[in-house]
């Protein structure tokens, strides 16, 4: 029986955390012209201090989660909060575009702990018929953290660009405090675990080499020997790594979470759903800044209708997804994203605000109801001894899918046009009408946004072809019929 108190004690440790990874992101993203100014960082440095957080996130939860199905998630969840807060800290003191990446590196290390173990720490805390509502109101932190913290950033750059790490500090101390002190273990880890140290090796290797291929290939190009080379090592990992996980008594990937179609086709949608929406975010704020030469708080303001739906629906179709099932919701939810996209496709540099609003409010509100009955379906289907590597791997195709759509969107917007050009525009050098590659670079805009609407509805029709929900058996294994 759940502790009816801790349950919410245990969202509000996971909330907080959520809070505090999301704010410190979207308060980044709306500095980074400044930063690129500031530390005379080029625009490959920039784009790695965001993609390198994401890589290393992606590389590192599934095997964060498999070590919280061991040794416990309270741990590992309060030393995220420690490691991101000192991280911060270091990112404040950089002084180059180098330090800065490398300090971000160190950061995703506890941004990793914090996301691997929050579903999870939920999923213990609440009964089923109630998890869906608790992940909803878990997203919808996270939406209110989107929507403060580019508002919070543009605020925070008119006192230098090192406070919006310096203001993690605080927060990541009340953080740690806070559940150290709460948190608790609910369910008897099994014992005799041993790690998988073959697998996790070979994963983490072979996830890399791939993620940087798909980085690379659109700016080195997809036939170059570096590219070409890092696929087929990615492909030869990924085939030794497939026969250690099935010849592993005790894996650090159990491959029988994909055998079954329900979690397989959900975790896809979530791939497919990073995709489409990771660079949106990302490409707005140096379009508003860039082409409309528009003050960063206010840009920060611009982006909330992004997040304000996001807000609002989350809590709502986690509670739907409790009484009706996830697999329309998720599915609507991501159909009516791609409508969103819609508008960004004829994106130009005198395209009203107001147009944008609408689009913007339309993709966060299909992007919130997405989410939380994705997140639950796959959440509630897995045993208490395997909801770490479960949520491990959720997080896992969400970053993958965040990454590959950077480095698609930069990649398709690098081809359009000079690497100084796509400087000025980023540093605001060239704004507007002074601009001398705006044209190329909006029309870049369009293909990326085009390329996200394809990939959208692709995730709504995989989201959709998700089947009955598996029945673990005894030993919670999972039974045949359901594969």
């Amino acid at each position: 029986m759940k502790n009816v108190n801790y349950k919410w004690i245990a969202l509000s440790c996971t909330s907080l955390g959520a809070l505090f990874s999301v704010l410190s992101g979207s308060t980044l993203t709306i500095a980074l012209p400044v930063i690129m100014k500031d530390l005379n960082a080029d625009m490959g440095i920039i784009m790695w201090t965001i993609m390198s957080y994401m890589l290393s996130i992606t590389v590192l939860v599934p095997t964060i989660g498999r070590m919280a199905d061991m040794i416990g998630r309270k741990k590992l969840y309060v030393w995220g909060f420690v490691i991101f807060t000192a991280a911060s800290l270091l990112c404040a003191f950089s002084n180059s575009g180098v330090e800065l990446l490398l300090f971000r590196i160190i950061q995703s290390v506890g941004g990793a702990l914090l996301m691997a173990n929050s579903a999870p720490i939920i999923t213990d805390a609440f009964p089923k018929n109630e998890l869906g509502k608790a992940l909803g109101i878990n997203s919808m932190i996270i939406s209110v953290a989107s929507v403060i913290g580019p508002i919070l950033g543009g605020f925070l750059i008119h006192y230098g660009w090192r406070s919006i790490f310096f203001i993690n500090v605080p927060i990541g101390i009340i953080g740690t405090i806070w559940a150290g002190l709460q948190l608790r273990e609910l369910d008897i880890l099994p014992e005799h675990q041993v790690f998988d140290w073959k697998g996790t090796i070979t994963f983490a290797v072979g996830m890399l080499a791939f993620l940087l291929a798909l980085s690379l290939g659109g700016m080195a190009g997809w036939i170059s020997v570096t590219t070409m080379g890092l696929l087929g090592l990615a492909a030869l990992l990924a085939f030794l790594f497939i026969r250690i996980e099935k010849r592993t008594e005790q894996p650090m990937l159990d491959l029988r979470l994909f055998q079954t179609r329900i979690l397989a086709f959900a975790y896809i949608s979530n791939l497919l759903n990073g995709i489409a929406r990771g660079a949106v975010t990302f490409l707005m704020v140096f379009y508003f800044q860039g082409i409309k030469g528009i003050d960063p708080i206010i840009a920060g303001i611009l982006l909330a209708p992004f997040a304000v739906p996001m807000m609002v629906v989350s809590p709502i179709s986690g509670m739907l997804s409790d009484k009706y099932g996830p697999r329309g919701l998720s599915s609507l939810g991501l159909l009516i994203s791609a409508v969103g996209l819609i508008g960004f496709m004829v994106i130009k540099p005198d395209t009203p605000i107001s147009h944008l609003v609408v689009w913007m409010f339309i993709a966060g509100m299909g992007s919130g109801m997405f989410f939380s009955p994705n997140t639950s379906s796959i959440m509630s289907l897995v045993p208490v001894e395997r909801r770490g590597i479960a949520a491990g791997v959720r997080t896992m195709m969400n970053n993958a899918g965040n990454v590959v759509s950077i480095g698609i969107a930069m990649a398709t917007i690098s081809s359009s046009i000079t690497p100084q050009a796509l400087h000025g525009l980023m540093t605001g050098t060239q704004v507007g009408s002074q601009g001398i590659a705006v044209a190329e670079f909006v029309s870049g805009l369009r293909l990326a946004f085009t390329i996200s609407f394809g990939v959208s509805l692709l995730a709504a029709f995989i989201s959709y072809l998700r089947g009955q929900q598996p029945v673990w058996g005894e030993s919670n294994s999972l039974s045949p019929e359901n594969n």
